[in-house]
């Protein structure tokens, strides 16, 4: 990884500036070797930015560009950059000197990608907590540079109704795990109370929540949107929620933050109540 510069104090962007600098990266992006798709994706084009947001660029090609390619490409934009990140995905970070506008370059293979959607869409298989993120991420993109149509014709796959295998799928993977198996999360979360660990408490409470909101988008039939704003999301774009939901949530992480014996027991049962209720008013609440 090859860290330069220093730090840009965050403004909030229009979106014509926004776009501009978007085309202008993908453009370049789009000329490295072996490039075949650059789509912009993110907060900005879900409506849901802050003046922290970035800009997402996903590329596309049988391998990486070689990482001198990227260096020089982000040094004729950027001022801080890191080049070669491999926390999460094959990526690259920098900030862009003109406009101090943050650009996340993630670096992706066209097999990869259509494996992910065909595992959603075709052999409809769930994972704990963010099963369709990316589904969501392709769906509803902005192909940017497009070489030969592959990545609209696979937006065009991907742009079908919620399937109802899938739906069911995602309840029966991250409902159990909630609080009905000897290894459940609420259970695990007993124990961190009894043990006094707030550390582990906090990292049950967010796997809980992220199999909660699992389950909500997709009782909604919506492409689970990602990590980020959840509860905006599932506020602002679900039709059918738990009643107190939003208020649920936000109590089980007052208390999450400096537990105190069962009261933190008692929202948890609270919030997966509430979720128990719309399922067993969607019929889709599982059989023990």
């Amino acid at each position: 990884m090859t860290p330069q510069g220093g730090s840009v104090a965050p403004r909030r962007h229009g979106a014509a500036e926004i776009d501009a600098l978007a085309a202008e990266v993908a453009a370049a992006l789009g000329s490295l070797p072996g490039v075949v798709a650059v789509a912009a994706a993110g907060s900005h084009l879900a409506g849901a930015d802050d003046p922290d947001s970035d800009i997402d660029l996903y590329v596309y090609a049988a391998e990486p560009p070689p990482l001198a390619a990227r260096a020089a490409l982000a040094a004729r934009f950027a001022t801080a950059a890191e080049i070669g990140n491999e926390a999460w995905e094959p990526g690259d970070e920098w900030v862009a000197a003109r406009t101090g506008i943050a650009v996340d370059v993630i670096y992706r293979t066209p097999a990869w990608i259509e494996t992910q959607l065909d595992r959603v869409l075709v052999r409809h298989e769930a994972a704990l907590g963010c099963s369709t993120c990316f589904w969501h991420n392709l769906r509803y993109s902005r192909p940017l540079v497009d070489r030969d149509g592959w990545y609209r014709r696979l937006q065009a796959a991907a742009a079908r109704p919620y399937p109802e295998p899938l739906k069911r799928a995602v309840v029966a993977r991250n409902h159990p795990v909630l609080r009905q198996t000897l290894s459940s999360y609420r259970h695990q979360i007993a124990l961190a109370v009894r043990r006094d660990d707030a550390v582990s408490i906090q990292h049950r409470t967010t796997a809980l929540l992220a199999s909660s909101f699992d389950i909500i988008f997709a009782v909604n039939e919506l492409p689970h949107p990602g990590e980020k704003r959840l509860l905006w999301h599932a506020t602002t774009r679900c039709a059918r929620l738990p009643a107190g939901f939003a208020d649920d949530v936000s109590a089980l992480l007052g208390v999450a933050a400096s537990p105190a014996g069962d009261v933190i027991l008692a929202r948890v049962d609270a919030l997966l109540d509430g979720l128990d209720d719309l399922l067993a008013d969607e019929g889709l609440l599982p059989t023990r």
